[in-house]
């Protein structure tokens, strides 16, 4: 091979070469991390690393003379500058050791000397405000202003060690109530709010890195072992949603009963006990008809619009979701819930400025659904608890998981398989005909056709 190839080895080290495209072009990867040097300009070179990575780099002596230490500098990753403008950069920062700089140690201490709270600042503002919806940049915000800011806003966040994070992530592992600002007592913490603040912080880390606000590869975070978390799907049964399907009639129609503490000002003039009944709008329960008909998010609920509304084709149109641009196919009683409610402003579920200039889409059904689910006799029922069941019914009815995962507008496979088990396959199938064989056996009664979810079972004539 020719003299200078960027393949040519001496002793682990490659001869110097003028450092161009075509030099970037013909690095390979060894398996072992070297440096390739420009022969043009001294100092000036890439790293490679054994994991293929490359950035370009400067090395020097500050202050001059063979006795000074020799510091080297990342300028940039191969690939996000040219080689011309990254020789450039380069020369000077070698015109700043020259006046008798240290651009490495100012880097350094630029990196040292922010802080978790201004980390935090960045983040959010440089990268999740930009990158992120913002169902995800409120969540993020969230959950770093309220657990992360007063534990370690303050240390310098090159300072936080795995040990602090291990802390505060035991520390969030049990639930506890806490004051809000509103006065009110409310839970926080638990295995899932811990696992949450780990994932979050590590993502802030690893931005972090990239944005060379600290030294990259610098993650606290890594190798702490997430808690364990029970899973909290919850799946209605036909009798549940039978009774859910009632108190949404009531509530519509004649209202709920409400109770007044009598030791409240004002308590005296609410109205007589038969007479103390809410009603609320077609539009709240029209809402959590169309959650449980389609599928569908709250918030793709909340934020629709007439416009978004094909009723020739029975689509939901949705521009944008938690998983990027939407098309929800409606079923007959879908549409039929559109049908009938009232169009009083652009968003399919009104909202308090419904009709005006500035229309905001509703915020949240929290109050009402809480107050219906109780009716109901379904307390701790989730919202989002009818997407499941939406799930769940469709999977149980013998329809195919990419078939399920399409409806609900999941984009990759794996999402849609946490509902295989309620598949009955063949499997199944296989343990109720040997259970079947074994209790006539046995002499005990056969289930009916009510208890084994509707299978066929036939009566097995018992041998003398």
């Amino acid at each position: 091979m020719a003299k200078g190839s960027v393949a040519k080895r001496n002793g682990g080290a490659a001869d110097p070469v003028r450092i161009s495209k075509r030099t970037v072009n013909e690095i390979k990867p060894t398996g072992a991390e070297f440096t390739i040097w420009d022969c043009d300009l001294i100092g000036f070179g890439i790293r490679v690393r054994a994991s293929g990575a490359m950035s370009y780099v400067v090395q020097y002596r500050p202050g001059g003379g063979r006795a000074a230490p020799t510091r080297r500098l990342t300028l940039a990753a191969v690939g996000k500058l040219e080689p011309d403008k990254a020789r450039r950069l380069a020369k000077d920062k070698l015109a700043e050791v020259a006046k008798g700089g240290d651009p490495a140690a100012d880097k350094a201490d630029r990196r040292a000397g922010v802080t978790v709270n201004e980390l935090v600042d960045a983040f959010l503002e440089r990268h999740v405000a930009t990158k992120r919806k913002a169902g995800t940049a409120t969540f993020y915000r969230g959950v770093l202003d309220t657990h992360v800011r007063p534990t370690l806003g303050s240390k310098r966040a090159a300072d936080v060690t795995r040990k602090d994070i291990g802390e505060l992530h035991h520390h969030l592992k049990e639930k506890r109530a806490v004051k809000g600002a509103d006065g009110r007592d409310r839970v926080v913490g638990g295995p899932v709010v811990a696992n949450r603040v780990l994932a979050v912080l590590a993502a802030m880390y690893s931005w972090a890195g990239k944005a060379a606000l600290i030294d990259e590869g610098l993650n606290p975070v890594a190798k702490i072992e997430k808690y364990r978390e029970e899973g909290r799907e919850r799946f209605l049964s036909t009798e549940e949603i039978e009774r859910l399907g009632e108190a949404l009639r009531e509530a519509e129609t004649i209202g709920l009963p409400f109770d007044v503490d009598p030791s409240k000002p004002g308590a005296k003039h609410a109205p007589r006990a038969e007479n103390r009944r809410t009603v609320y709008s077609p539009h709240v329960t029209g809402a959590i008809r169309l959650l449980l008909l389609t599928g569908c998010r709250l918030r793709e609920i909340l934020n629709l619009e007439w416009s978004q509304v094909d009723v020739g084709r029975g689509l939901l149109n949705l521009p944008d979701s938690k998983t990027g641009k939407k098309t929800v196919v409606l079923g007959a009683p879908a549409a039929a819930v559109l049908a009938g409610l009232p169009r009083v402003g652009k968003f399919v579920i009104a909202g308090e400025t419904a009709g005006q200039k500035d229309e905001t889409p509703r915020h949240d059904i929290k109050k009402p659904w809480s107050r219906i689910t109780a009716r109901a006799g379904l307390v701790g029922l989730r919202l989002h608890d009818l997407r499941h069941s939406f799930a769940s019914i469709g999977v149980g009815s013998n329809l195919n998981l990419p078939v399920i995962g399409k409806l609900l507008g999941h984009t990759q496979a794996r999402t849609t398989q946490k509902y295989a088990h309620l598949a009955i396959d063949p499997v199944k199938r296989a343990a109720d005909m040997i259970g079947w064989e074994i209790a006539n056996a046995l002499g005990e009664p056969v289930p009916s056709p009510a208890v084994t979810g509707g299978a066929d079972v036939v009566p097995l004539r018992r041998k003398r």
